[in-house]
């Protein structure tokens, strides 16, 4: 029997914050559609808490550069004015969208997000590196680039069945299960032969269908829900049909969570994870997390809390900054 998705409750209106015009901030979304939840959501929340938002169509952004202070124009005028911008990069424009967020950056302008942690978050190799490095366990994984050696990066990742997935990819996409070696030659020799790198990854038995999302924001997890998979899917992705479920994190889940971020970088991000037999093990940090589902399940105003945590990074700027004036 097909699930049917349930649509996310409306997200009730709060009573908007007053705030002395001097205290007004203007919150920049770098959004490539004002229309998305996500989008919508921040929006909402921006003004609930007194601010002003603007969004800008990412792409829609000119990076002027010459002899002085870089700059950036928006459908034909100079973008000013802007106290702290909140980045939301899709994975089909990170090129571009790193550009802008190092454009802003050079300009002085605080963002949520900059261009690093973002980059380390969409490369899956460069995450894992690093969660690796310090510590966080995560699924067992290989990169290889070569036919003959796939049998021993399958002992690696302890045998079949495994997961193969491209570097770059989201929502699931690039996301496959092999099930004998025939079937790993052959995906890997497609996707090569495409220019694709690709990842061979332990699979995680007793999560087969479903993994854990957490939202963190600072240095706490504000939300989580376990994902479950259609019938028939081993991906759990709400975007794949996947239905969540909110779920009170066990200390060692949220702790792998927040320090999962905080080696990349973040200081919002959305982390999944899987349920294995020895604890949490990290397979992704994204920097740009969805959050429709996340909310509906849970009942916590996320994307008040994303955009308070960037109101808090603009006051800590300005506050630096008024320090160096007087010093």
């Amino acid at each position: 029997m097909k699930r049917k998705k349930r649509a996310a409750a409306p997200a009730p209106r709060k009573a908007r914050v007053k705030l002395p015009a001097t205290e007004r901030l203007t919150v920049g979304i770098l959004s490539r559609n004002r229309k998305l939840y996500s989008t919508r959501r921040l929006v909402q929340a921006v003004g609930e808490l007194g601010h002003r938002a603007r969004v800008l169509d990412t792409l829609r952004c000119n990076l002027v550069l010459a002899r002085g202070a870089p700059r950036l124009t928006y459908r034909g005028e100079e973008v000013t004015g802007l106290d702290v911008v909140i980045p939301r990069i899709g994975a089909s424009i990170t090129g571009y969208g790193l550009a802008v967020v190092n454009q802003l950056d050079m300009m002085g302008v605080p963002v949520l997000a900059n261009s690093i942690p973002i980059a380390r978050a969409r490369d899956k190799l460069r995450a894992l590196q690093l969660l690796s490095r310090f510590g966080i366990d995560i699924p067992r994984t290989v990169m290889c680039r070569y036919r003959e050696e796939v049998a021993a990066a399958l002992e690696e990742v302890g045998g079949l069945p495994c997961i193969v997935k491209l570097i770059q990819g989201t929502q699931g996409v690039g996301v496959m299960i092999a099930n004998s070696t025939e079937e790993v030659e052959g995906m890997l020799d497609t996707l090569w032969s495409m220019g694709q790198e690709i990842l061979l990854q332990e699979m995680i038995a007793e999560s087969r269908g479903r993994d854990v999302r957490a939202l963190v924001v600072g240095d706490r997890v504000v939300a989580a829900m376990r994902r479950q998979a259609r019938t028939g899917e081993f991906r759990s992705n709400i975007h794949r049909g996947g239905e969540g479920t909110a779920l009170e994190l066990p200390p060692a889940y949220a702790e792998a969570a927040v320090r999962a971020v905080h080696v990349i970088g973040l200081e919002v991000a959305g982390v999944d994870m899987l349920e294995s037999r020895s604890g949490p093990k990290i397979m992704e940090v994204n920097s740009s997390p969805g959050f429709e589902e996340l909310e509906a399940v849970s009942g916590v105003d996320i994307a008040r809390l994303y955009v308070e945590r960037a109101v808090e990074l603009a006051r800590k700027r300005e506050a630096g900054w008024a320090t160096r004036r007087l010093i």
